[in-house]
């Protein structure tokens, strides 16, 4: 049975003990662009935060595997808004573009469905940045190779959760088998829904072929950063290359009939001069 997680963002309380965890375990360094040393303290100080947010990661790069997002929701006097909070990373997608796009196997899917990246295999190549739909695979400048969310490959192998469900404190990140998981997002919607939260949605069901990584939104997927319709490039090739396939036979049939018909012309003529 596949393993993913399921991500409830109606409980997340923005604390990011995720996103530590998920460095600490991966021995992920700081993005040298998030800090600063300030002259009188000398120490390091964050200063990439973004807008009014308290999210300071700004993106998923190669070493941010998991993102923390602070969506705010507030009219111009800052009066009866909210908050909306999601931890975000891959989404170890059924249909995965960066595995279809690797030229060398570095991408591959394991036996418990998450989608591993072998550093000693990957050549840096970059084909799978472009094919995920999500932006979540990275380039790595201080590796050379491509970097991203392994779903904890190494502990979930040895019987272990995922680090970042492990340390969250308040369940939203749930880790475990994804037929599992689903009946606990189906139940926590339908809970939702009968508190008046309209526009409740599950994320990943059918996206990219389904992810084992999904997400309960309280809200447009969009508004969480996330795309409604995530297109998957590999999916468009067996329509385009039908196309290009039919737009070439079509174009050969028309030479070869203005061939003939050009010769039949010329072999009229030759009778005629007879």
């Amino acid at each position: 049975m596949p393993k993913g997680m399921f991500v409830d963002t109606t409980i997340c309380i923005g604390c990011k003990a995720c996103q530590v965890a998920c460095k600490q375990w991966n021995v992920l360094p700081g993005e040298p662009a998030d800090f600063r040393t300030d002259p009188a303290e000398k120490i390091p100080v964050a200063v990439n935060f973004t807008g009014d947010s308290y999210d300071n990661t700004a993106d998923l790069t190669g070493t941010n595997w998991r993102r923390v997002r602070f969506i705010e929701q507030f009219p111009e006097n800052r009066v009866g808004g909210r908050w909306l909070i999601s931890s975000d990373s891959c989404k170890h997608c059924n249909d995965a573009g960066c595995l279809n796009a690797c030229p060398t196997g570095a991408l591959v899917r394991t036996d418990l469905g998450n989608v591993a990246l072998r550093q000693d295999v990957c050549i840096g190549c970059k084909y799978c940045l472009p094919s995920c739909p999500f932006g979540v695979v990275a380039f790595s400048h201080q590796t050379g190779t491509a970097r991203k969310c392994t779903l904890c490959d190494e502990r979930i192998h040895n019987g272990l959760g995922t680090a970042c469900a492990k340390a969250c404190p308040t369940g939203s990140i749930a880790y475990g088998e994804v037929a599992d998981l689903k009946k606990k997002a189906d139940a926590r919607l339908s809970k939702l829904k009968s508190l008046g939260h309209e526009k409740a949605n599950i994320y990943g069901y059918k996206e990219a072929g389904g992810l084992n990584v999904f997400y309960l939104f309280d809200d447009r997927p969009s508004v969480y950063g996330q795309p409604e319709k995530p297109d998957v490039p590999q999916g468009r090739l067996v329509v385009s290359s039908a196309v290009t396939v039919a737009g070439a036979i079509a174009v050969g049939v028309a030479a070869i009939v203005a061939f003939r018909e050009r010769g039949q012309s010329g072999n009229e003529g030759e009778e005629v001069e007879k």
